[in-house]
């Protein structure tokens, strides 16, 4: 799996263990952003995303949604290709990606 992953995490997130253990069970590599006390990471996820709600998943620099949305491209055949493609060259840097 070559893609770049990021998942925008909260301590406190049932929900953001199931999709880290769905994104482990794939074999993907993933950077975990933890936004429990930062607000200025939790505004950003609100604009860029317009959902309020951790977790939240970047594959390549695209939104995926959360934990529901990211079981449901497992379940539609299309997590694996998104985890192997190559990542495109983010046009803006996010809060705590790296």
């Amino acid at each position: 799996m070559s893609a770049s992953v990021e998942v925008y995490v909260t301590n406190y997130c049932p929900y953001c263990v199931r999709a880290k253990r769905l994104l482990d069970k794939k074999g993907a590599t993933y950077t975990e952003i933890d936004v429990t006390h930062d607000l200025d990471k939790r505004k950003w996820l609100v604009t860029a995303t317009g959902q309020h709600t951790v977790p939240q998943i970047f594959i390549n620099g695209v939104s995926v949604g959360g934990s529901d949305e990211l079981h449901d491209l497992e379940r539609q055949g299309k997590l694996t290709a998104m985890l192997a493609a190559s990542p495109a060259p983010h046009p803006e840097p996010r809060p705590g990606a790296r």
